[in-house]
């Protein structure tokens, strides 16, 4: 399939995500255990919106000069709507962080470095999952009826209320990393493994990381096929995929303390899954601008946080 990405662009990209993990994990504290406070979230997750915003601005630049401002115009819309999208449903995985730290009483100074860790994962599940679905759609044009199949029916289970504290009682996973490793009862800092009496052992964090990873693989299911529904662009998918996460552990611990006041966001969500399956599957019929779809996504959210302030949930009442 066709991108506008060239080598350099590739290879530039996967240089400024390293250095900047890089420097997260070596100068500014990303390596030794502290509580996150709210003005540092905001600090990093304003520093993730404006390095997509800079991104997008100079993807219009060159775009404009080497292929007409027409194609560039299109190409930095599709970015725009695929980082918000990707964004948006980046907060169901969110809530989903948010049940495992609590399930396991994960110490606030502890969850910073796990997520760091789910983060290089990700990069790299995301490269792998993105190629793959560009390669399936570019020979098998009908998997985008699948992918919207699968969003509405995505979308429509998360409407139907379930009770999720008690969900990782019988997590498989959970089971089967309990049943063939040692592990210890309590936690041991930020390690992962202890060696002690001559055996290894894993921490209770190690149980936690493995989680947020199955988790990142279930939330990966749902956004790249939803991407496909705004542009088929490998380059494009990646980075606005790639941004979104980057930005995902400082939305993380911005909104933990006010997910309760949110709590309809996950229905906001839900809709816009329903919404771009229903716009991936009519597409053959029916155009919708990128624009339109935009708008939608944006009022979606918009009213689901405004309603979240007007009706308060059980337990702030």
């Amino acid at each position: 399939m066709h991108s506008m990405g060239t080598w350099w662009m590739w290879g530039g990209f996967f240089i400024f995500v390293l250095l900047v993990l890089a420097i997260d994990l070596f100068l500014v504290g990303g390596n030794r255990s502290h509580k996150v406070s709210s003005k540092e979230a905001l600090s990093w997750f304003l520093t993730w919106v404006l390095c997509a915003l800079i991104f997008n601005g100079l993807l219009w630049w060159y775009v404009s000069f080497t292929q007409g401002s027409a194609i560039a115009h299109q190409k930095a819309l599709e970015f725009f709507t695929g980082y918000l999208i990707e964004q948006s449903l980046s907060i169901d995985n969110m809530f989903a962080f948010i049940m495992i730290f609590n399930y396991f009483h994960v110490p606030e100074e502890f969850q910073r470095r796990v997520l760091l860790y789910g983060i290089l994962s990700a990069i790299v599940l995301r490269l792998v999952m993105i190629l793959s679905g560009t390669w399936l759609v570019s020979q098998f044009q009908w998997v985008l009826y699948v992918f919207g199949v699968f969003l509405i029916f995505t979308g429509i289970k998360m409407l139907i209320p379930g009770k999720e504290e008690n969900g990782l009682n019988n997590n498989a996973m959970l089971h089967l990393l309990r049943k063939h490793m040692r592990v210890t009862s309590q936690f041991h800092k930020e390690r992962f493994f202890i060696h002690q009496n001559a055996l290894w052992y894993a921490t209770p964090l190690f149980l936690v990381l493995m989680l947020i990873e199955i988790s990142d693989v279930i939330f990966a299911l749902d956004s790249i096929p939803a991407i496909f529904a705004i542009t088929n662009d490998p380059f494009i998918i990646f980075t606005s995929n790639i941004f979104a996460i980057l930005g995902l552990r400082a939305l993380y611990f911005l909104l933990s303390d006010m997910a309760l006041r949110f709590h309809l966001l996950k229905y906001g969500v839900a809709l816009v899954l329903i919404f771009i399956g229903i716009k991936m599957i009519l597409a053959y019929w029916m155009h919708l601008s990128i624009l339109l779809a935009l708008g939608v996504v944006v009022a979606i959210l918009t009213t689901t946080i405004i309603l979240s302030t007007l009706i308060p949930a059980k337990g702030l009442r």
